[in-house]
């Protein structure tokens, strides 16, 4: 029999091992800061990294070249560091009126669509919330079901729907509504109807879960103590939802905000929104620069808002 212990491969596996043990150790002695780096990391990487090279374009000047845009940092022949930074597709951005506008109407979309979105959730989740054993999973089942198909494949049936000779426009001439098909897709209502079916689970969803959370025997109380139902709506159960409120109106307003796909399939370049315009000078006029600083300043307008509520918020909280 052939001895193994003192033999060269045996050595490497014990080490191997013993590095092993070392780590596993090192790890559950240091689990704590493991979990909180997590988080760091993932930001650094997936928000931070790729924001600064964005930002970084955003202040190069446009170049005939690949990539087309000029380098802020550059080394010259005697050895000199040149670095160059412009602001001029900020100043472009902010003095034509073709930015400022669909800014705004982005934000009037978004704005609207988030309302409509809260106006119809709300209802639908606080009857999930009230339904039975029975329906609640089946409900919720319901409202998760449309993102088991293609996002795409929702927003080409909904051009199929809306179209003039579509289902929609023969059902209303069929039963004598109407005597001309109503023109409703290529429009901003077809947006809006894209919106806010696309965006309508991302309300509904947060509401429920906060809803689920509420203590019912408030609501006996409140009656107990003679409140009408209306009553104790709107002074019990609706402060008590407005976090669910909050996250669900951000989870709608920030996508819809700089939404490219329903706007180009749905409005048909007739309704401007500004992830429409971003992909315009990416792809078709291959500006970066500008598109890039059309880019940051749709963040700022989405994130400092965001920051100054959350701030005011959290100021709120520790005086409660």
């Amino acid at each position: 029999m052939t001895d193994l212990t003192n033999s060269p491969v045996s050595a490497t596996s014990q080490q191997d091992i013993g590095f092993l043990q070392s780590l596993a150790k090192r790890a559950q002695n240091n689990w704590r800061k493991i979990v909180i780096l997590i988080p760091f990391v993932w930001l650094l990487f997936f928000f931070l990294f790729p924001f600064f090279i964005v930002a970084k374009i955003s202040l190069a000047e446009l170049a005939i070249a690949s990539p087309p845009f000029t380098k802020l940092i550059e080394w010259t022949d005697t050895g000199v560091v040149n670095i160059r930074i412009v602001f001029d597709n900020f100043t472009y951005i902010l003095t034509d009126n073709l930015y400022s506008n669909t800014y705004l109407n982005s934000l009037k979309i978004s704005v609207l669509s988030t309302l409509i979105c809260l106006l119809f959730g709300y209802p639908i989740a606080y009857g999930i919330v009230r339904s039975g054993p029975v329906m609640k999973p089946l409900l919720l089942f319901l409202v998760i079901l449309p993102f088991w198909t293609s996002f795409l494949l929702r927003v080409y049936a909904w051009m199929g729907l809306l179209a003039d000779q579509g289902t929609i426009n023969n059902l209303l001439i069929s039963v004598g509504l109407i005597d001309e098909p109503i023109r409703m897709l290529y429009t901003e209502f077809a947006v809006f109807v894209g919106i806010v079916y696309t965006y309508m689970p991302f309300m509904i969803l947060p509401l429920y879960a906060n809803m689920e959370k509420l203590d019912t025997s408030l609501n006996e109380a409140a009656a107990d103590l003679g409140s009408k139902p209306t009553n104790t709506f709107f002074k019990v159960t609706l402060p008590l939802t407005i976090p669910g409120i909050i996250a669900g109106s951000l989870l709608v307003f920030i996508p819809a905000t700089g939404e490219y796909v329903i706007p180009d399939l749905l409005g048909g370049g007739n309704v401007q929104m500004i992830g429409r315009v971003l992909f315009n000078e990416f792809s078709r006029n291959t500006d970066w620069p500008v598109a890039s600083a059309v880019a940051i300043v749709l963040l700022f307008l989405l994130v400092v808002p965001i920051a100054v509520f959350q701030h005011y918020q959290g100021k709120e909280n520790e005086g409660r």
